[in-house]
C-alpha cells in the first residue's frame, strides 16, 4: 500500500541510481521531492533513455532530466476521473498530492483496473421502514425502490462488487421477502449473499449483534438507502493506515442561520453577524469496524451507530473520520428520491 514511499528521491539523486531504483520497482517511476515531501518532478525509463540520447552522463543528478510539470491528482479524486485522465494523457502512473503539493500516494493504471477480491464482509442495513417516503414505501421497502433502472440496494451492491467485495449480509425486516426474492444467494452477481433477520427493529447498528460468525477482517457497514461514489479502496486503506477500531464516513453539512447572530459579553452587545453559515461534519451512514468492536453490540438489543461509536471512544479505542468528497445522497425523503432519479444516469452511467 505504501510502495510509493520507496520511490521518493531527492533532486541530487544520481541518474544511475535512479535507473536501478526504477528497474527494481514494479511501479516503474521515481518521484523527486524536496525536503518537505513536495513533488518537484518525476523520472521514468523514458526520461532516462532520452537523457542517454542527449549524451547526459549517468553520474549527473536527476534534476537535469526529471519532468518538472507532472500530472497529479488529489486524494479525493474519484477512481473514474483518474482513469479517464490516465487514458486521455496516456499515463500509467499519476502521483497523488495533498493541498500543499506533498506526495501522499501513487495511482497506477494496472492496479486501478484490476479488481482484487477482498476478504472483508459487507453488512447492508436494509431493515428500515422508510416512513418519511410516505406512500412510496407502502408496498415496497425503501432499499428496493427503483432509482434509474434498478433498486437502490442493487446499485449499492454493484458499487461494492466493483471494489472487490464478495461476501455480503443484508439485514432485513420490513417486507424482507421482497429483498430475499430479488437477491437470493447472490450468485446472479457472482457473490455470496446471506441475511440477518431482525424480528424487532434494532436501530442502525443492532443487527451486527445477530451475525452468526465473527469475521476475522474489518467489516464494511452501510445503510441501504445511500447512493454514493465513495472510493471504498481508499476508505479501507485509510482505516488500516490509521489503525482504527472503527471509522465513520462523514459529510460536510452547511447550515445558514436565518437571523443576525448577536455576540454578547455579559450585558454588552459587542457585535452582530448577519445570517452566518455554520459548517459541521455529519455521519454519512458508511462505516468500517474491526471485529472486536462487535463485543459492544448486545445480541437482540436496539442500538444506533452513534451510541456504538460513543462506546468505542469511551473504551479509549481509536475511532477515525473519513471525509467523503465524492457523490453522496441519502434517500430519506420524497425530494431526495426525486433528485436521485434525476441525477442517476449522470452519476452511475
Amino acid at each position: 500500500m505504501n510502495r510509493w514511499k520507496e520511490i521518493l528521491i531527492s533532486k541530487d539523486f544520481p541518474i544511475l541510481r535512479a535507473i536501478e531504483l526504477i528497474d527494481a520497482s514494479s511501479l516503474q517511476i521515481a518521484l523527486v521531492v524536496d525536503e518537505y515531501g513536495r513533488l518537484l518532478g518525476t523520472v521514468t525509463d523514458g526520461d532516462v533513455r532520452r537523457a542517454i540520447l542527449r549524451g547526459i552522463p549517468l553520474s549527473e543528478s536527476v534534476e537535469c532530466i526529471m519532468f518538472c510539470e507532472p500530472t497529479t491528482v488529489r486524494v479525493d479524486d474519484s477512481r473514474e476521473s483518474i482513469l479517464a485522465l490516465m487514458k486521455n494523457r496516456q499515463l500509467r502512473q499519476i502521483p497523488v498530492v495533498d493541498a500543499s503539493g506533498c506526495v501522499v500516494g501513487l495511482e497506477v493504471w494496472d492496479e486501478l483496473i484490476e479488481i482484487v477480491d477482498r476478504n472483508n464482509t459487507v453488512i447492508l442495513m436494509a431493515g428500515g421502514l422508510g416512513t418519511r417516503l410516505g406512500s412510496l414505501t407502502k408496498d415496497c421497502p425503501k432499499p428496493m425502490l427503483k432509482v434509474g433502472n434498478k433498486p437502490v440496494l442493487e446499485t449499492i451492491l454493484d458499487s461494492c462488487i466493483e471494489y472487490g467485495f464478495r461476501k455480503f449480509y443484508i439485514s432485513v425486516n420490513y417486507k424482507a421477502e421482497m429483498v430475499q426474492e430479488y437477491f437470493g444467494d447472490g450468485s446472479r452477481w457472482g457473490v455470496e449473499v446471506c441475511y440477518i433477520h431482525e424480528t424487532d427493529r434494532l436501530g442502525t447498528a443492532g443487527a451486527l449483534g445477530l451475525l452468526p460468525v465473527i469475521p476475522s477482517d474489518p467489516l464494511l457497514v452501510m445503510n441501504a438507502d445511500v447512493l454514493t461514489k465513495v472510493n471504498f479502496q481508499q476508505l479501507m486503506a485509510f482505516h488500516n493506515e490509521h489503525k482504527s477500531s472503527a471509522t465513520m464516513c462523514v459529510r460536510e453539512y452547511d447550515f445558514q442561520v436565518p437571523y443576525g447572530v448577536v455576540k454578547i459579553d455579559r450585558h454588552r452587545l459587542i457585535g452582530i453577524e448577519e445570517k452566518p453559515i455554520q459548517r459541521f461534519f455529519v455521519s454519512a451512514g458508511i462505516y468500517v469496524i474491526n471485529p472486536e468492536v462487535l463485543a459492544f453490540v448486545p445480541r437482540g438489543e436496539y442500538l444506533d451507530m452513534p451510541v456504538l461509536f460513543e462506546r468505542i471512544i469511551n473504551k479509549s479505542l481509536e475511532a477515525a473520520a473519513f471525509p467523503i468528497r465524492e457523490y453522496w445522497l441519502d434517500i430519506g425523503r420524497v425530494d431526495d428520491y426525486e433528485r436521485a432519479n434525476g441525477e442517476f444516469s449522470k452519476i452511475f452511467p
